[in-house]
């Protein structure tokens, strides 16, 4: 595991990067890739969680520095996540790896198939300014669970999710990223109580994500287009599923 610490710094802060652009986090692509260079599924979730949480908060910083943050539009989702995800990471530990993992390739293809048939209103002046109470409640109790249960953060379930409903995925990126740090560190928790996680992996991980996480979110906000960088994740959490059921077919 030692020899694999570089390796891990550099996924943690490439995906992050990439998948900041996007308002979500990294940890679904970041488990499989960990599990390939050997890392245990069960140590590869908690850390993917922990890395959530990092690199979001890194770009909820720089969304609150430049004052684009819908604190009450996530608010619901939050309180709801944080609630569910440890009963998601209590149940994980009852179930079988390969069940896990057929699960997890499901999340894949459904997460990735949302970011790229489901885009929302075509003009942005259709896009919903409200700041509803039920429908991210029920989003996030659904995105916390699966958080726990996987170790994927949530935000694979929230934009999507948030984008059907009506919502800008601009602003949906910026309130996903506001949301999953919260799902993400209650079911590291849970881990973390269990004993799964590695400490030193962690700190290492941890810095990479935090200014991956940070600088994708800047330069989303000043040169990206969400949308089209929600279609190219969408793109490749299919391919990882595909590759997911080859390898275990």
């Amino acid at each position: 595991m030692e020899s694999h610490i570089l390796i891990i710094v550099f996924l943690s802060f490439g995906l992050s990067f990439i998948f900041a652009l996007g308002g979500v986090g990294s940890a679904v692509i970041l488990i499989p890739a960990l599990s390939w260079i050997g890392v245990p599924f069960n140590l590869a979730r908690p850390t993917g969680l922990f890395v959530n949480c990092v690199s979001m908060l890194g770009a909820t910083w720089s969304n609150f520095r430049e004052k684009k943050l819908d604190v009450k539009l996530g608010l619901p989702i939050i309180v709801s996540s944080f609630v569910t995800a440890p009963v998601g990471a209590w149940a994980g530990h009852f179930l079988p790896t390969r069940t896990l993992l057929f699960i997890f390739i499901g999340f894949l293809f459904f997460s990735g198939s949302m970011m790229i048939f489901f885009k929302g209103s075509k003009y942005a002046h259709q896009y919903r300014e409200d700041r509803p109470v039920a429908g991210p409640l029920g989003v996030g109790v659904l995105a916390g669970f699966v958080s726990g249960l996987l170790g994927v953060g949530g935000g694979g379930i929230i934009s999507p999710l948030m984008v059907v409903q009506g919502f800008n995925p601009k602003r949906v990126a910026m309130v996903t990223a506001f949301s999953v740090p919260f799902s993400s560190f209650s079911a590291f928790i849970t881990y973390a109580a269990m004993g799964s996680v590695s400490v030193k992996i962690l700190v290492f991980a941890g810095l990479a994500a935090w200014t991956g996480g940070y600088l994708g979110t800047r330069v989303m906000q000043k040169k990206m287009k969400p949308q089209s960088v929600k279609c190219l994740l969408g793109g490749v959490l299919i391919l990882i599923g595909i590759k997911f059921l080859w390898v275990m077919a």
